[in-house]
């Protein structure tokens, strides 16, 4: 298999598992943050062995679901930018993402601005570090696909990549608990009430099931419910990891490269053509689009930084309406 990207880079490590095979779920990033931040709020330092708050024997208790189901939060609350590691081996810190959306004066402690979502989705989708979740959006070729082709395809650059220890079984879990992040799932007929709950990544409508139990589509398209803020921010991300300082991107990378906001958020061009002619206004002259002689560019100011480009999601919240509580 031929490609280019992250995923094809000799030091790429793959990562399939992780997940307990349990999507996210509702109050699990909040449960997470909460139970570091109130070590971090005890001292300056922090407490150096926080980690075992998701290993002790009263942890499933503190969050109220299974051993399992603790590890799985702690891995998603790390997967979505939640929480990192800690400057310490055993401590886990709360980052600037995190504190700005579930801290004391978060955006969106309860995630009821679809804004959340967006972000969400971006931090899982965007990075390589969740090899399923990176592959299918970025790398997939098809409109439509069944489970098993998304199966085969992992399977084979695992083979192709020679990636160590990965074993089938391992990715079929993850390629279920992918689709089960995105498509709402309806308990069987006596089936427990956990397993009744949905990821709330449902709400996107990214993937949709069709016909037979196991096909899918992806919606490709205009997203209204993307914001202008989460769009910029994100293709300043993408800019920033993927091009660093470059003073200009070019029209097709933001469109189609692995890792851009046109790959993750799966838009059409026309969408994302609007969206760039947009951006000088978004960004208050940040970002700046231009075409000559054909060449479609963006340019960028070296004031207009990540941390200016995040202020600008705050407007999304203010602008827009709350959607209803899960």
């Amino acid at each position: 298999m031929i490609g280019r990207g992250p995923l094809f880079t000799e030091d790429y490590r793959p990562q399939f598992s992780g997940h307990e095979t349990f999507p996210l779920r509702y109050g699990w990033l909040k449960k997470a943050f909460d139970a570091i931040e109130a070590t971090e709020s005890a001292s300056e330092q922090g407490d150096p062995t926080n980690r075992r708050i998701f290993l002790d024997e009263d942890a499933i208790a503190r969050f109220g679901v299974g051993k399992n189901m603790v590890a799985s939060m702690r891995h998603w609350a790390a997967a979505t930018g939640i929480l990192e590691d800690g400057p310490g081996p055993a401590q886990i810190s709360t980052t600037p993402f995190g504190r700005a959306l579930f801290g004391s004066a978060g955006l969106d402690p309860y995630l009821e601005h679809q804004a959340s979502l967006w972000l969400l989705h971006w931090h899982l989708a965007a990075r390589p570090a969740k090899t399923t979740w990176f592959w299918v959006f970025n790398y997939y070729p098809s409109i439509s696909f069944e489970r098993d082709h998304l199966i085969r395809g992992l399977e084979r650059i695992a083979r192709d990549r020679a990636w160590a220890r990965v074993a089938d079984s391992t990715i079929r879990n993850d390629v279920a608990c992918f689709i089960r992040t995105y498509v709402a799932q309806y308990a069987k007929t006596g089936a427990a009430q956990e397993d009744a709950l949905e990821s709330p990544l449902t709400e996107l409508g990214l993937i949709k099931p069709v016909g037979k139990r196991d096909g899918f589509r992806f919606d490709r398209g205009p997203k209204q419910s993307l914001p202008a803020g989460v769009f910029a921010y994100a293709l300043l991300d993408f800019w920033t990891r993927f091009r660093g300082e470059a003073a200009t991107l070019s029209c097709e990378s933001i469109m189609h490269e692995p890792g851009s906001p046109g790959r993750v958020f799966l838009l059409d061009e026309n969408d994302v053509m609007t969206r760039l002619s947009e951006l000088e206004d978004v960004t208050r002259g940040g970002l700046q689009f231009s075409e000559t002689a054909g060449l479609k560019v963006v340019s960028r100011t070296n004031q207009f930084t990540l941390k200016i480009a995040f202020s600008l999601i705050r407007h999304d919240y203010r602008s827009a309406p709350r959607k209803k509580a899960a």
